[in-house]
């Protein structure tokens, strides 16, 4: 997530420079061969480009509306695990007289946590996160889950028996609150917890689930393949097509000037048809860059930083001084 004012128009450059090249490429090559090697017939009327130009506008501003709100729904469910993570470290502290067995289910949900933002930052086919211009901006930030194993950090919240059950099960998460239910179960049984505190827990557990399962929802199901295709070719189509476009727009405005520029105002699409058409592409990779949350790009819910500071508040509750740090955003970036 970026928590500074906004991205510097230099970082904006840098990531869509390659869209740049292309695009003065695309608006040189029609602009020679209409003025140097003489084919007028280029030129293709402005209506149909626009017209174009019109769809293309409208089905970009319907994905980057869709993909805004997968991650605002993302950051929805984050907000939502952060309160009940809260509730459940005062459940854990004050529903039995048992401080072993607080720590226990405190550093259990903690090892969820972990174990949950593992899993959502784990690389899915039709994430952008590895397209060239992405990976060239990750040397500003930096992504912990790739930096240390999970084996690693786990081993900090479980013991070595829980850790290897973890482990060795598909979804590790779901492993640690079906730990989390049966140590439930154990403490009823043992009459440490009386039916009421039983279900209130059980409530929390099962809301951790929910709230688990909508995240995967948006890790595991992507932007409609068929939009995002269609927005792309159409993207590609319009900028390939603008400068032909303007070629006799700009052809026109030779009876209106006089001097040096008389007859060579055809070179003014170059600079005009690459503006227009970085303007579609940038929003094209903006809106791709947002329709995965988890991906670990600079527009991603901070999940990272959400566990560092439900860390500290559990483990203040149950009366711990060493606490790790918060946190801090690199770059303004903060995973």
């Amino acid at each position: 997530m970026h928590t500074g004012r906004s991205y510097k128009l230099s970082e904006f450059l840098v990531w869509t420079r390659r869209d740049i090249y292309r695009l003065i490429v695309l608006g040189a090559v029609p602009v020679v061969l209409y003025q140097v090697a003489g084919l007028t017939w280029l030129a293709i009327p402005w209506t149909v480009v626009a017209l174009l130009g019109t769809a293309t506008a409208f089905i970009v501003g319907f994905k980057n509306t869709q993909t805004y709100n997968r991650t605002w729904e993302a950051r929805q469910i984050w907000a939502e695990i952060v309160s009940n993570s809260r509730a459940w470290g005062i459940l854990c502290r004050d529903f039995f007289n048992n401080p072993v067995k607080s720590k226990l289910l405190v550093y259990r949900h903690l090892a969820w946590l972990t174990a949950l933002r593992y899993q959502l930052r784990e690389p899915r086919a039709w994430e952008n996160v590895h397209n060239r211009y992405n990976v060239e901006y990750q040397k500003y930030y930096r992504i912990p889950e790739k930096e240390v194993s999970l084996e690693t950090e786990l081993a900090k919240y479980l013991s070595a028996e829980e850790l290897a059950y973890v482990l060795s099960t598909n979804n590790k998460a779901t492993g640690i609150i079906g730990l989390q239910s049966k140590t439930l179960k154990e403490l009823y049984g043992n009459q440490e917890v009386v039916v009421l505190q039983l279900v209130e827990m059980q409530r929390t557990i099962k809301e951790l689930s929910v709230q688990q399962g909508r995240s995967e929802r948006i890790k595991n199901f992507p932007y409609p393949r068929q939009f995002a295709t269609v927005n792309s070719m159409f993207v590609k189509l319009f900028t390939f097509l603008l400068p032909f476009g303007m070629l006799g727009e700009f052809q026109e405005l030779n009876a209106g000037v006089e001097g040096i520029m008389k007859g060579n105002m055809v070179w003014f699409v170059i600079p005009f048809s690459v503006l227009i058409s970085w303007i579609y592409t940038s929003l094209d990779q903006v809106g791709e860059s947002t329709e995965n949350p988890f991906e670990g790009s600079p527009n991603d819910v901070p999940v990272t930083q959400l566990c560092r500071a439900v860390e500290i508040d559990l483990r203040e509750m149950l009366g711990e001084t060493d606490l790790p740090p918060s946190l801090e955003p690199k770059n303004d970036i903060v995973m």
